[in-house]
């Protein structure tokens, strides 16, 4: 394996490892901060981060206000409280060494008085803001505020170059990297275009390449290219190594932190990533932020899948093949549908699907009773987790709160699956993690065979980095 040398990150010589961030009560202070300890860049997830009582217990997101818009308020109050308790125990953990990073998702509702507020209440702690999963063009205006580096997220030179154009420019001695996350690979949410084939993954190199060379053309030849998804082995990447054609290559690890002793997700999650095979991640688009999404393939997903298949389309008046009347909800409101899926509503009634429920798409799916309970139940207790969202229909943007269209049953409460998730410590967490969204990249089937977890070996950071530094 070629020699790693050091590199500069957030005014800091460390090793070119940053720990990929994970949110909502995955990427935490503890994580984070053993990475930087062993020399790398941690980064710590402001998502709705947990923080702590007096006597150092999680305190439970719950959500106390009457309406959307003052449960938004109480998110994003966790949300800043969150951030600053995890980044205190990264900065703590890592004592002075390495790099301690904060990630949170541009399409977060609140995002950027969420920023504002853990930087500002964690002066000093945090060394470099990192943002994706929508362009975040005010990112680099926030970072200069206080004083930290900058690393947008993006998978393609197209994005930087519209970020680039309409605002880094302005701020580029803060930019201290260009995050590309593979579409393809990386885990959580993705940046697959509508241009792009989910079913076909591109080559990452000629993308970085062009990457690269965009940069180049503003000045940032100099300015690391941070490689993320589907990274296991270095050796893997030998050719991206002092590769004068990519420049500076740093390399970013986010499925790899989820098994380590530091590790917060639970017992089960950690054992269900040991038994996954190639295949078993599923890139989906069921995320209420409409972005594509990578995750394990589970009876959570399954059942999305299986609301979505039983589906078909409606008109309110009859036209053309839509002649059937069928009726909807308790007082039998008529709609039509044509005669075959006439026949196919009926068959999923007797199969005991008997709630219809009405997408923004003119489509019913059809649940059964438990189920359609509570998707309106989850609906309703909106707290405004996302800047948009389609399974609520929730929206930041003043004054109607509303993105225009109808709430989107074939979706689903991202804060509540991944909170759940998150905190499944108790004897049912092998049933809580199969019924709730489990992010990971596409690589995490590895575990399975990588002799390195042989003998149900779970390493600690330290071990984990030093691993990866020495090769296999």
């Amino acid at each position: 394996m070629k020699a790693i040398n050091a590199v500069r990150l957030s005014g800091a010589e460390i090793l070119p490892l940053v720990e990929g961030g994970k949110g909502v009560g995955v990427s935490t202070g503890q994580s984070a901060g053993a990475w930087a300890a062993a020399g790398g860049a941690g980064t710590i997830s402001i998502v709705n981060a947990d923080s702590y009582d007096d006597n150092g217990n999680i305190v439970p997101q719950i959500y106390r206000g009457k309406t959307r818009r003052e449960r938004h308020e109480e998110l994003i109050d966790y949300a800043i409280r969150g951030g600053i308790a995890q980044a205190r125990i990264a900065h703590e953990t890592a004592s002075g060494r390495g790099r301690v990073h904060a990630n949170i998702l541009w399409e977060m509702g609140g995002a950027e008085r969420v920023i504002s507020g853990v930087l500002e209440g964690a002066k000093g702690l945090i060394n470099g803001l990192t943002c994706g999963a929508g362009m975040p063009y005010r990112l680099s205006d926030i970072a200069t505020k206080f004083g930290v580096h900058y690393y947008p997220i993006v998978s393609s030179a197209r994005a930087f170059n519209a970020l680039w154009k309409r605002a880094y420019h302005k701020t580029a001695s803060l930019l201290g990297g260009v995050v590309y996350e593979d579409p393809w690979r990386a885990g959580g949410h993705n940046g697959l275009s509508n241009t792009e084939n989910p079913l076909k993954p591109e080559d990452p190199y000629p993308r970085v390449v062009a990457l690269r060379k965009l940069m180049n053309s503003f000045g940032l030849g100099n300015t690391p290219i941070i490689m993320a998804g589907g990274v296991w082995w270095l050796e893997e990447w030998q050719d991206w190594i002092d590769n004068p054609e990519l420049g500076p290559v740093v390399f970013q690890f986010g499925t790899r932190p989820l098994l380590t002793k530091e590790s917060p997700i639970p017992e089960a999650w950690k054992q269900r990533l040991k038994t996954l095979e190639k295949g078993d991640i599923f890139l989906n688009r069921f995320s209420p932020t409409g972005f594509y999404s990578s995750a394990v393939n589970n009876s959570f997903l399954g059942e999305l899948r299986e609301r979505s298949e039983r589906q078909i389309a409606f008109s309110s008046e009859p036209v053309g093949e839509h002649a059937a009347a069928y009726g909807v909800g308790a007082r039998k409101r008529e709609v039509f549908v044509t005669e075959s899926d006439l026949l196919h509503a009926q068959a999923w009634e007797a199969e005991g699907y008997t709630e219809a429920m009405r997408t923004p798409d003119s489509t019913l799916i059809f649940v059964t009773p438990e189920r359609a309970r509570e998707i309106l139940t989850d609906q309703v207790a909106c707290m405004g987790c996302l800047s948009e969202c389609r399974f609520s229909n929730w929206s930041q943007r003043p004054p109607e709160f509303s993105n225009g269209h109808k709430a989107d049953p074939r979706s689903y409460c991202i804060q509540k699956t991944l909170q759940t998730i998150a905190h499944a410590h108790g004897p049912d967490q092998e049933s809580v993690a199969d019924h709730n969204l489990m992010f990971g990249g596409t690589n995490a089937w590895r575990f399975a065979k990588d002799p390195f977890y042989s003998n149900n070996f779970i390493p600690t950071v330290k071990e984990l980095v030093d691993r990866i530094m020495t090769g296999r």
